[in-house]
């Protein structure tokens, strides 16, 4: 396997995974990992649809920061175990986001996108009354309205998440479709300095390609862009480092020769 760190993975201090963080980290050893960062949902007014789930994606972050801290002190030699968080970005939730990410010595940001103007894509309401086509539409145009209201993480991450979820999923999805939203965020991306996420967990939604697509990968290597991170998206340890291959494999055809592992904010580049 190519690629050696892991750059986003759930344990059960998100509110969607039940996996020990002590399980995970020992299954990324024994699969050859070099390094793990642990990268838990904070999604600060989030919309739950039930009200028992209220606040499940809000991280209890000083319990989190515990066990890690515990499990860096019992596998030291072992694995690099880095301290990440998944932020789950609204603009008016932008000060909110700031004074939180700035709140703790984070070693990686992802910012992702779990709500689309204060609906979630993985709902078929979000669907609802239009094409496809249109919902996707609306969801890239805001991630450019995130992109202009919070700059203070390292990549964004499955930056096509929407597509998990359409009827159709990606099956008639293309980069050229959405070409003028998608060269404005690889853009704003470049001029931020910040990152892209290969997201492999697009494997267990049965699509014909990760997230994001090969072609926006692509791009992003042709507008200049050079950072970019792989992450499984696991919250089971079974699915640690899944497509991991594959994801070397499209970018080296992409014309990446290196992915980045983020410490204390700062981009490491490890050839494939």
């Amino acid at each position: 396997m190519a690629i050696k760190a892991d750059l986003h993975l759930h344990t059960s201090f998100s509110g969607d995974s039940t996996a020990p963080m002590e399980e995970t980290i020992l299954k990324g050893i024994a699969l050859g990992l070099k390094t793990m960062c642990i990268t838990e949902h904070m999604d600060p007014d989030y919309v739950y649809e039930n009200p028992e789930e209220e606040g499940m994606f809000e991280l209890n972050t000083d319990s989190y920061l515990y066990e890690l801290i515990r499990c860096k002190e019992k596998y030291a030699g072992k694995i690099r175990l880095l301290f990440g968080v998944e932020l789950g970005v609204q603009p008016h939730i932008r000060r909110t986001l700031a004074l939180y990410a700035k709140s703790y010595d984070f070693d990686f940001i992802i910012a992702s996108s779990h709500l689309c103007n204060r609906r979630d894509p993985y709902f078929p309401d979000f669907y609802k009354g239009r094409s496809q086509e249109e919902a996707y539409r609306e969801y890239f145009t805001s991630i450019l309205d995130n992109l202009k209201a919070f700059d203070n993480f390292d990549v964004y991450g499955h930056l096509d998440y929407v597509v998990r979820y359409g009827k159709t999923k990606d099956e008639n999805y293309s980069y050229d479709k959405y070409k003028d939203i998608f060269d404005r965020i690889l853009e704003t991306l470049i001029e931020k300095g910040k990152g892209l996420e290969v997201n492999t967990g697009a494997i267990g939604y049965q699509l014909k390609e990760l997230n994001p697509c090969t072609s926006v990968l692509k791009r992003y290597k042709e507008l200049g862009g050079e950072i970019i991170t792989i992450g499984s998206d696991a919250h089971a340890p079974k699915d640690i480092a899944r497509g991991f291959d594959r994801a070397a494999e499209i970018l080296t055809q992409c014309g990446f020769k290196y992915y980045t592992v983020f410490e204390k904010r700062m981009p490491e580049f490890h050839r494939f």
